[in-house]
């Protein structure tokens, strides 16, 4: 698209964000939420909604709920009232969902993000309400029917609705990232778009920037990465100008993004609004939050990941980057946040995760859990580099993979039995200094003549002759002396 006719217009975006709950138990029964069992097999006659059935509220949902509004900054709603959602859809067993329509339990909430320029963002959350998921409908290759399985309906999830006040596809996948970080620190969803546990839909209107009228919004759904919400929201903001710039009329409607062509084709019409004849839920009583019950929630919540930003950039020093790399996983930041009670030297310690560890993990697929070191060994080895005792090279090739294969054993010792002390001691190194100057009477004219590049060959052959362990500092300022005398 032309960059002038894009520029003459203005996106308006916001997300709706299905966030599926990691609790042992549907929402409302006790059925299991095992993903990956056989068909129709995780469901009773309460799923099912049979006559005569009562569902009862888990108590995880609600907490889970509440703890994703603390971390959002919302307000909670005390007093919750359950409704009824009707519609009829083959994967829906009971003809309705069980969720919230009046009173969200979460409202007036925002997140902070970057936008497209790295600057600050504010996006506000219009509400979280609690509801139950939908079973899910299939259809094999070269078949005509449709398939149900019913196991993932009841399934507990959160719905998580944002302001429009996104603006781009960046803006959108960085308040994405964030989410899917926050329900991953407060432990309540994996955040993995490819197996539905996190899902969204993007509401996507286009106007002429100087316009104060909002263009007419259109929903686009099926996006299984942040990646391909990224291209559905750039692709359906193009098509909206063209289909303006060409004199026609965007229609009300929910558009399906498809992966393969990177584009959106219409599914329904909008343009007459859903009829889900809410209804307070007659089988459930009235939810109430106490003030009690609040504080031993907020009691449990985590450090999260704006916090650990916050005291590793501004108490630790580090840049954004490095804040940002670190707080990506919350297992990762809480290892190196208690690296740090360890250590003073935080820049290394940053580096030693980000560098050894994680490389040591992504090896061989591990989980920071299942690392062998604890922080404090991590410490010690920093110790020994910052007091030259080893060089950082001789630390991150020979002391880290023989702890990783001997945890337990202190650095030093390792250091020590393995005869990796860096030599230091002036009058031995200062002898083996002139023992390769005196071998090389060609080379220190060459030098003296202006060479300079060949200090690095005199730093190799002293480093043979001390098999590695020679202080690089030390070596190098005696070498200086010999060269220059």
């Amino acid at each position: 698209m032309d960059k002038a006719i894009r520029d003459k217009y203005q996106a308006i975006i916001g997300l709706e964000v299905h966030a599926q709950l990691l609790t042992e138990s549907k929402a409302y029964s006790s059925d299991s939420t095992e993903y990956g069992v056989l068909p129709n097999t995780n469901l009773s006659v309460i799923t099912l909604g049979h006559p005569g059935t009562l569902p009862r509220i888990n108590k995880s949902v609600v907490e889970m709920a509440v703890k994703m509004g603390l971390a959002t900054n919302c307000e909670i709603t005390r007093y919750n009232i359950y409704a009824r959602k009707n519609y009829f859809y083959p994967d829906l067993p009971k003809g309705y969902q069980i969720t919230q329509d009046k009173t969200p339990i979460c409202t007036a909430g925002y997140l902070d993000v970057k936008d497209a320029a790295g600057n600050d963002k504010r996006i506000g959350i219009t509400r979280i309400h609690m509801e139950e998921d939908a079973g899910k409908s299939m259809h094999l290759p070269g078949e005509t029917e449709t398939l149900i399985d019913l196991n993932r309906a009841g399934v507990p999830l959160i719905e998580i609705v944002s302001e429009p006040d996104i603006r781009d596809s960046e803006e959108a996948y960085n308040y994405l990232t964030e989410i899917r970080r926050l329900v991953r620190y407060l432990e309540i969803c994996d955040g993995n778009m490819e197996e539905g546990s996190l899902r969204c839909d993007a509401n996507i209107s286009v106007m002429l920037k100087d316009s104060p009228l909002w263009g007419t919004k259109v929903e686009v759904k099926n996006m299984n990465s942040f990646r391909n919400v990224q291209r559905a929201i750039e692709h359906e903001i193009e098509r909206q100008i063209m289909v303006i710039e060409n004199g026609g009329k965007i229609d009300s409607e929910t558009r399906n993004f498809d992966a393969n062509t990177g584009s959106t084709t219409a599914m329904r019409s909008k343009e007459t609004l859903n009829d889900y004849r809410y209804f307070p839920e007659p089988d459930l009583p009235p939810l109430v939050i106490e003030q009690e019950w609040l504080e031993r929630i907020k009691e449990t919540m985590p450090s999260l990941p704006q916090e650990l930003y916050k005291r590793f950039t501004e108490e630790f020093g580090l840049s954004e980057y490095d804040a940002g790399v670190l707080t990506d996983a919350k297992e990762i930041a809480l290892y190196y946040d208690e690296l740090c009670k360890h250590t003073k030297n935080y820049k290394g310690a940053a580096n030693w995760v980000t560098g050894p560890v994680k490389s040591y993990l992504n090896e061989l697929q591990l989980h920071i859990k299942d690392f062998p070191l604890q922080p404090y060994s991590i410490a010690e080895i920093i110790a020994l580099v910052d007091e030259n005792k080893v060089s950082h090279s001789v630390a991150a090739k020979k002391i880290f993979p023989y702890m990783l294969e001997n945890p337990g054993i202190p650095a030093h010792q390792v250091a020590e039995e393995q005869n990796l002390l860096q030599e230091s001691d002036t009058d031995s190194l200062k002898a083996i200094v002139s023992e390769v100057l005196a071998a090389n009477p060609q080379k220190v004219e060459e030098y003296k003549a202006g060479k300079k590049s060949l200090v690095g060959m005199f730093m190799g052959e002293i480093m043979k002759k001390t098999k590695g362990k020679a202080d690089p500092k030390v070596a190098n300022q005696l070498l200086q002396e010999g060269l220059n005398a």
